[in-house]
């Protein structure tokens, strides 16, 4: 008996510019989420770090749709993990001829997607399914086909353009003089 596994779609954002430490605590908070609730609480979270943790769950949703097929909304986060990059190493003039470092530190952003199990989609949720790229598109060009075959209706006559009055341009109102402005200027 074979059994369907499902896809765990990955996708990772390398060199990123802030530490991993710093990131780490934004990607514990959509871990086990689903994706709508995991991008509203990245869309509210206030720290940097949540954008670049918010493009590389997208990324990981389009991938799922566009590669396998799946529906963005029924997916979840399984797993959010960040990994230490290479650091920068920079130094700073300080007093006395003395040097300070500046380790400017990278991480790299590790987002897995994977389908709801059976049990926590409802009956709606697991009837959709997104159709592959080439059969939405010969989807959309069947249904544009018989619409180009149709009769248009008949574009107006130029006697019917003529009865309909056109809109009078309106000229700015100028105000007479009256003697009262004349004595004021």
């Amino acid at each position: 008996m074979a059994t369907t596994e499902t896809p765990e779609v990955r996708a990772q954002a390398k060199w990123v510019r802030t530490s991993a430490r710093k990131a780490r605590l934004v990607t514990e908070h959509i871990r086990g989420r689903s994706v709508p609730e995991a991008r509203a609480v990245l869309a509210f979270t206030p720290r940097a770090a949540a954008r670049e943790v918010e493009k590389v769950l997208r990324s990981a949703v389009a991938n799922a749709e566009a590669n396998h097929g799946l529906y963005g909304e029924d997916l979840i986060v399984t797993a959010a993990y960040v990994d230490e990059g290479p650091t920068l190493k920079r130094w700073r003039a300080r007093a006395r001829g003395r040097v300070a470092r500046i380790r400017k530190r990278t991480c790299h952003i590790t987002v897995l997607v994977a389908p709801a199990p059976e049990s926590q989609r409802s009956a709606e949720q697991s009837k959709r399914r997104r159709p592959s790229v080439r059969r939405a598109k010969a989807e959309t060009a069947a249904a544009a086909a018989p619409a180009a075959t149709e009769t248009e209706p008949a574009a107006e006559t130029p006697e019917t353009a003529e009865e309909t009055p056109k809109p009078k341009r309106r000229t700015p109102v100028r105000r007479k003089k009256t003697e009262e402005t004349e004595k004021e200027s």
